[in-house]
């Protein structure tokens, strides 16, 4: 069955969401900048969480973060490649990284960066269009090619030529399944689309999610409070399950068997696990 909110507590989704909305977009440190308990762990990165991947091979954890990419899976975590605030974050199913964002100190790009690409792990980055034009805050991957969010909602079919598909899905979060089912979270609730980004529809009953990802066609999501949901018909239906303790700044998952999935979930204290479809999450030891 899918699940629903109360009015209540849509209100109060709705202004959490906007909370971590103008976390991501507010250009100066404001008091959600300072540490909420629990504190995280020493050597974990302290700038804003703006995407995740993880690699179900190596269980390798990369964290994308206003002061770069940051391998969360050794103790204390290890920044990869230069400083670069990476608003927009996702990689591709043979380990191909995209971003966009911001240039820090001592990086030799323009700024907004654009479209960028790294095929080392992030070591190093490569321009690939809209140098200086484009900060896209959500990037997703499709069987297809790119989308991306820059205030409307974009496609590109190898990452230079863009296409607008929707100027009216003011996108927080994308993710994208290989068939080319995208999901877009907004304040107002999900969007959905089955032609990679082409068209889009909203989503009715949804819960109001903050961040969503594919594990084949299963969705998961979670909430700005930290709950989690799972959707097996790729966002059309979602089901409750457990929730984290944290703010949730980021989501990935992966298969581990026959309807089994694992559920990563950054928050700025730490990473929370589950291996039972998000009924539970316990804390990841480096």
């Amino acid at each position: 069955m899918p699940s629903t909110l109360s009015r209540t507590a849509h209100l109060g989704m709705t202004a959490a969401l906007a909370v971590l909305l103008s976390a991501c977009t507010t250009p100066t440190p404001t008091l959600q900048d300072a540490p909420t308990e629990p504190t995280a762990s020493a050597g974990y990165p302290s700038g804003h969480i703006h995407g995740m991947s993880v690699d179900p091979g190596t269980d390798r954890i990369l964290l994308a973060t206003h002061d770069g990419l940051f391998d969360v899976t050794r103790s204390p975590a290890q920044q990869i490649g230069p400083t670069i605030d990476l608003m927009g974050f996702t990689a591709t199913g043979d380990g191909t990284l995209y971003a966009s964002g911001h240039p820090g100190p001592g990086t030799d790009l323009p700024d907004p960066v654009g479209l960028i690409t790294s095929t080392d792990d992030g070591r190093s980055w490569e321009p690939v269009s809209r140098q200086g034009e484009t900060d896209f805050h959500a990037l997703a991957a499709t069987g297809t090619g790119l989308i991306g969010y820059e205030g409307r909602i974009v496609t590109s079919a190898d990452g230079h030529h863009w296409m607008v598909t929707a100027d009216d899905v003011p996108a927080y979060n994308l993710a994208a399944a290989t068939g080319g089912t995208v999901l877009a979270t907004t304040e107002q609730g999900l969007y959905r689309s089955e032609d990679s980004g082409a068209t889009w529809t909203t989503v009715p009953n949804a819960p109001l999610l903050a961040f969503t990802t594919f594990a084949g066609d299963t969705a998961i999501g979670v909430t700005p409070d930290g709950t989690v949901h799972t959707s097996a018909d790729a966002g059309l239906t979602w089901t409750q399950r457990g929730a984290i303790l944290g703010e949730p700044a980021a989501i990935a998952a992966d298969h581990t068997g026959d309807k089994t999935h694992r559920i990563w979930v950054a928050t700025n204290e730490g990473i929370e696990v589950s291996s039972d479809n998000g009924a539970t999450f316990n804390p990841l030891a480096p």
